[in-house]
């Protein structure tokens, strides 16, 4: 919702909004454009009377204990016939495909669908599409860094944006990316998430044959092809091409994540050297240039694009470093159990294994919330060796899913505890990476000033 509260603002628009507890990095984004943000959805907001009220996902019709309505600011728009739309379907009308003549043209839409890795691939396509001079708009859930924006309109045909399966709002349960009608789609992966949505793998498969459907017969999907699941939604009818990525497939990597060949039907068309790590950022890598080769940019300019990719704010970036203790601190957006395995898979391969990691995490996502993956939870974090689980407001106890990690766990009910925990642990040359979607209570820079008190 920030990212568009930006769009619209470069559009023309002005813009105000709402949110409750909103934090770094959108609320400094936000901030910076000059959008009023009042925090609460207090009914009183109506008395602005804007042309329409643009509601995102996380409003809903639900009561609290008291019977008084969670978010009554939508309860007075119904009440008084204001008119309101959701976030994708706004994006589609107002700027993808307009209908009224004299209007934006309509986009060449680059969506990046899956359960993992869509904003670091959607950075990665937006950043070789404006290296290449094709100066694209995006859509992004995250900050790039090689932009310092989550949005921009962009004045070339293309239009790159992070398409979530989540659903829409409270009045339209399809999921998001149903409204953005791409000409390029990635399936980057795709596994099961998002259980307050969704009764099972089988639900998001089903909105993924949607968003198949809606691109055109002369368009491109582009499919990893090591995932069983995205076959299964192909298998139920595409009507667009299909370029696949991955192992046997006609775009492949050879070579380690940090430095390797990429291959177009089996012949070396460029190399890609840069700082990421990671086999998963190595695959969105060739899901990013398969993508890009669509819209005529060649392989060696998007790897020589990649060389300069500066990664995404949250994805393994470092808060901080404990000088005197070398003790690395690092902010990661990780919340599936697979997405933590990812993480420190690339952080193991990076510090070598004699080093030691640290893993810190908080349950936050709706899924985690409810304990749908938790018996997942100690295999994810196998590779660390110490882990920190943040409870805070849980319905369920971690330390039984953590329990075949031994004393190698520890579950903590409150922040300040979590931070006296770490602290007293961490070692000189550790690195600690903290993973959550949320804010964390600001544990980064508080770890940070701890560690460096001890």
């Amino acid at each position: 919702m920030g990212g568009l509260a930006a769009l619209a603002v470069e559009a023309g628009h002005q813009v105000s909004g709402c949110d409750a507890g909103v934090y770094p990095p959108m609320s400094d984004q936000l901030s910076a454009l000059g959008i009023q943000l009042m925090d609460g959805y207090e009914a009183q907001q109506l008395a602005l009377q804007p042309d329409l009220f643009v509601v995102g996902n996380v409003v809903s019709r639900a009561r609290l204990a008291n019977g008084q309505a969670k978010f009554p600011l939508m309860e007075a728009i119904l009440d008084t016939g204001a008119p309101y739309t959701s976030g994708p379907q706004w994006l589609c009308d107002a700027l993808l495909h307009p209908m009224q003549r004299g209007g934006h043209p309509q986009r060449h839409v680059m969506a990046v669908a899956g359960t993992h890795g869509k904003t670091t691939t959607t950075s990665m396509l937006a950043w070789i599409l404006a290296f290449a001079g094709h100066e694209p708009g995006f859509l992004i859930g995250g900050v790039p860094l090689n932009f310092g924006t989550s949005a921009r309109l962009g004045r070339g045909p293309c239009f790159v944006i992070e398409a979530d399966e989540y659903d829409t709002a409270f009045f339209d349960k399809r999921s998001k990316f149903v409204h953005y009608r791409p000409r390029t789609a990635i399936l980057n992966n795709l596994e099961f998430d998002h259980a307050d949505i969704f009764d099972d793998l089988a639900a998001i498969e089903r909105q993924f044959q949607h968003l198949v459907r809606t691109v055109p017969s002369t368009g491109r999907l582009v499919v990893n092809n090591q995932e069983a699941s995205l076959q299964r939604v192909l298998d139920k009818g595409h009507y667009s091409a299909v370029v696949r990525f991955g192992q046997a497939a006609q775009w492949q990597a050879q070579g380690e994540p940090h430095c390797f060949s990429v291959l177009h039907h089996g012949e070396i068309v460029a190399q890609v050297e840069w700082a990421l790590q990671g086999v998963h950022n190595q695959m969105n890598a060739l899901a990013a240039i398969a993508a890009a080769e669509g819209v005529g940019v060649a392989p060696d300019v998007a790897a020589r694009a990649l060389a300069q990719f500066e990664n995404v704010r949250r994805r393994m970036e470092v808060a901080g470093v404990v000088a005197g203790r070398n003790i690395t601190v690092y902010d990661d957006f990780a919340h599936h159990p697979s997405a933590i395995a990812t993480t420190l898979d690339g952080l193991r391969r990076k510090v070598g294994a004699n080093a030691r990691i640290l893993a810190v995490f908080e349950p936050r996502s709706n899924t985690m919330k409810q304990g749908a993956m938790k018996d997942l939870l100690a295999a994810s974090l196998a590779k660390a060796d110490r882990v920190f689980c943040h409870a805070d407001g849980l319905d369920w106890d971690p330390t039984v899913p953590l329990s075949p990690l031994g004393n190698k766990a520890s579950v903590s009910r409150n922040l300040a505890q979590l931070i006296t925990a770490i602290s007293a642990t961490a070692q000189t040359g550790d690195h600690i990476v903290c993973m959550s979607n949320g804010g964390f209570g600001g544990i980064h820079a508080k770890l940070l000033s701890a560690l460096r008190c001890v």
